[in-house]
């Protein structure tokens, strides 16, 4: 649903601005195109350990709520997830890998030579200094809580990821569709190539700005979905997957894993989602990772209310927003708004996410860093007058070495750090 001041900016500027969304109920309900480019893009390379281990055994289970069991972990198909995501990633294999001899093709190579520059520059510029942040002023989050609730997210597991390392559970939700996992073993050459480029296209905005532009990847995950995109995040961020379900959840709010057949076909009124079991570098407990496509719009949770009682079963998360949208600042998405606001522990913001005048204190305590002047031109219109007191009286605000958000520029970004007393 557009909101009608947005639609007008939209008819008035067609050319000068692109909707992005990571999750709400439509495609209007994300994020946008930055009128200015920097060239900010990708680094290292990360290596899972396959431990010499039986073909199927049972995981170090993190902590979850009431559900099913999950099956024990094929090891041999859990090397071939991992594999797939470090060819995505341009992440070299193994010679025993069965796509060894496809990244030494010129394409290959090449994706390889993309990834390497792109992700030095985004490691230097941004990552190493997200990850040195949150080292500091998030520690305390970081020991304490091992859920984070990510709404509006789309696939971006890799600023959840650094941000907060120590995560069991990360809960994403947005409207993209969650695909199918690419069988990059049994593409021809030509096929490969063109999901290369896929994956190149649609990581270019996050790369980029810190976060994605949903317009072009409304077009670019319609048909790959988001499975592509988590697996390169996973594998850059250093972790080996272990097990992928494709799932949904039920109206209990219990999870249910799909068969193959049921994977396209899930009922109506229920949501999809896809839940990966991954593992860190040199760890051996496993965490989850979930992603939902789902309208979190309150006419969307109406329908939904599911999803809801899923997220309540974890207790006590960390939320997580950026560059969503400003759709919150509304009343038609009030529902997702108060669930943040009476479920979670600590919440982590740009200016984007929940209006200031949200938190009381008590029992919020409320830190803040970075600027914030305004926001750009496109959501002009919701200026926090209280938000911007804030930082004109406030001398002891951190400043921020990196960008995030439609601010992505240095010295323009802000972040606010919110902790509920009890």
């Amino acid at each position: 649903m557009f909101r009608n001041k947005f639609l007008l900016i939209l008819l008035a500027f067609p050319l000068l601005f692109s909707i992005l969304s990571c999750g709400s109920n439509s495609t209007n309900s994300g994020k946008i195109d930055p009128t200015v480019k920097e060239n900010v893009v990708p680094n290292g390379s990360s290596k899972s350990k396959n431990s010499q281990k039986s073909k199927t055994e049972s995981i170090d289970n993190n902590s979850k709520p009431n559900q099913p069991a999950e099956a024990p972990i094929d090891r041999s198909q859990a090397a071939k997830y991992t594999n797939t995501a470090k060819f995505l990633a341009g992440i070299p294999l193994d010679a025993s890998s069965k796509l060894a001899k496809s990244e030494q093709t010129a394409v290959g190579k090449e994706h390889q030579n993309f990834f390497q520059k792109t992700w030095n520059k985004l490691e230097e510029r941004q990552l190493s200094k997200v990850r040195n942040w949150s080292s500091t002023e998030l520690t305390d989050v970081n020991k304490s809580v091992k859920t984070i609730f990510y709404p509006f997210s789309g696939p971006d597991f890799l600023y959840a990821s650094q941000f907060f390392p120590q995560g069991e559970n990360y809960i994403l939700a947005g409207l993209e569709p969650v695909g199918s996992i690419p069988e990059l073993e049994e593409m021809s050459d030509s096929k490969l190539a063109r999901k290369l480029s896929e994956v190149q296209r649609s990581l270019d905005a996050i790369l980029n700005f810190s976060f994605f532009r949903t317009k072009s990847m409304a077009v670019d995950l319609s048909q790959q979905g988001v499975i592509p995109v988590l697996f390169v995040f996973l594998a850059r961020t250093n972790h080996e997957i272990l097990a992928v379900e494709h799932i949904s959840i039920d109206k209990s709010a219990n999870i249910k894993v799909l068969k193959p057949e049921e994977k396209d076909t899930v009922g109506k009124g229920l949501v999809p989602g896809i839940r990966i079991k991954f593992v860190n570098g040199g760890e051996t407990k496993a965490r989850t990772l979930y992603y939902f496509s789902t309208d979190l719009s309150d006419s969307g949770l109406k329908k939904t209310p599911e999803f809801k009682q899923f997220v309540q079963q974890f207790s006590s998360p960390v939320t997580y927003l950026k560059a969503a949208s400003y759709l919150m600042h509304s009343d038609s998405f009030s529902d997702i708004r108060q669930l943040i606001l009476t479920h979670s522990s600590n919440l982590l913001q740009d200016d984007s996410g929940i209006p200031i005048k949200h938190f009381t204190s008590p029992p919020w305590d409320l830190k803040f860093y970075g600027h914030y002047t305004k926001p750009i031109d496109l959501f002009k219109n919701d200026y926090q007058a209280d938000l911007r007191k804030v930082y004109q009286n406030d001398k002891t605000i951190k400043p921020l070495d990196f960008g995030i958000g439609y601010r992505f520029q240095i010295n323009e970004s802000n972040l606010m750090l919110a902790v509920f007393k009890k």
